[in-house]
Formats: structure tokens, C-alpha cells, sequence
């Protein structure tokens, strides 16, 4: 791989993704590895929609734990390969639980729906953001648009005031956008 003209190494991006603001080392690991990774997830699951979200969490769970990885005990590719087998194992067992949300795609459906590289992007850049809101904020942004519950679902599940559940998540879809514009996302 070439970056500014310098022939870098796998582990070397793996040590730049933490530091890297541009996210280069992140694209550079992601054009190399995700499809050879989607097919393994795909293999896997049986289903591209589940298998294209391993792929994310894979490159999303080796950006947060960069610094985990030891070039003397495996190779990247080895590296992220463990990483999908643990995602695949935790999606296969979040489906076990939750059987209405079953690793099957509806049929008919042939199409890719692979995200592009900027939506990939895009979307381990909201992940970064999150991480930086308070923990209220961030348990109210999951909630609310991750998990899809309501203002009323959350007061209940929270044992808080349907008010500050409102205002809770009003301040911390505002502190989320204030985030992403810091980090230059639009």
C-alpha cells in the first residue's frame, strides 16, 4: 500500500487508525480487506444485510482497539478475521435471543446493498462522536435512534420523567451535532 508516496505496511496503518484524522489508514485497511471479509461474514450468516454489518463492526472494533493489536501474534488479515468471528458469534447469538430478527434476507431480494466506503466512513465518524458525548447523552442517542424506542419507552425503561427524557435527548442530539461539526463531518 502507498501512502504519500512511502510503502507502508498493514501493521503500520493498523498504528496510524487512532491517530489518523483524514481516516487514509482506515480507507487503506477497508479497500483491502472488506470484501474478502464480506464474503466470510456472507458464508457465514447467509445474509448480505447481516454479513455487510459485521464488515462495519469489524473495521468500527479494530479503529477502537487499534492499539490492541500485536504484529508478533498474527498478521492483520489474521487479526481481523478474529475480530468478524467474534462479531458473527455475538450477531448469531443476538439472534438466538431476539428470534424475530432472524439471519435470513427476505426472498427475492438479490441485489448488493454494500455501503460505500464514505457512508462506512460516515458512520464510524458518528460512532467516534458518540464516544465523546456524556454518558446520558450517548445512552439517550442509542435509544432513541438506535434501538428505535419512543420518548414514553425510554422514560420506562430509564425510570426517568418523560420531561428529561425530552430534554435529555434534545441536548444530546445537540451536543452529537456540535461533535460531528468539531470533527469536520457536514
Amino acid at each position: 500500500m502507498r501512502i504519500t508516496g512511502v510503502v507502508t505496511t498493514d501493521a503500520q496503518l493498523i498504528g496510524r487508525l487512532r491517530s489518523d484524522e483524514t481516516g487514509e489508514s482506515l480507507r487503506e485497511l477497508y479497500r483491502a480487506y472488506a470484501g474478502e471479509l464480506f464474503g466470510f461474514a456472507l458464508n457465514a450468516l447467509n445474509e448480505r444485510g447481516a454479513a455487510e454489518e459485521i464488515v462495519q463492526e469489524v473495521f468500527l472494533r479494530a479503529w477502537r482497539h487499534a492499539e490492541s493489536y500485536d504484529p508478533t501474534r498474527a498478521s492483520v488479515r489474521t487479526w481481523l478475521y478474529q475480530i468478524a468471528r467474534h462479531a458473527i458469534i455475538d450477531a448469531r447469538r443476538r439472534a438466538a435471543v431476539r428470534p424475530g430478527l432472524a439471519l435470513h434476507e427476505p426472498a427475492g431480494e438479490e441485489e448488493s446493498h454494500a455501503p460505500s466506503i464514505e457512508q462506512a466512513m460516515l458512520g464510524w465518524q458518528v460512532a467516534a462522536a458518540l464516544e465523546r458525548l456524556t454518558p446520558d447523552h450517548r445512552q439517550m442517542v442509542r435509544m432513541a435512534h438506535f434501538q428505535g424506542l419512543t420518548m414514553r419507552e425510554i422514560a420506562e425503561r430509564t425510570r426517568l420523567p418523560l420531561g428529561t427524557v425530552k430534554s435529555r435527548t434534545w441536548y444530546a442530539l445537540r451536543s452529537l451535532r456540535l461533535v460531528l461539526e468539531e470533527m469536520g463531518v457536514r
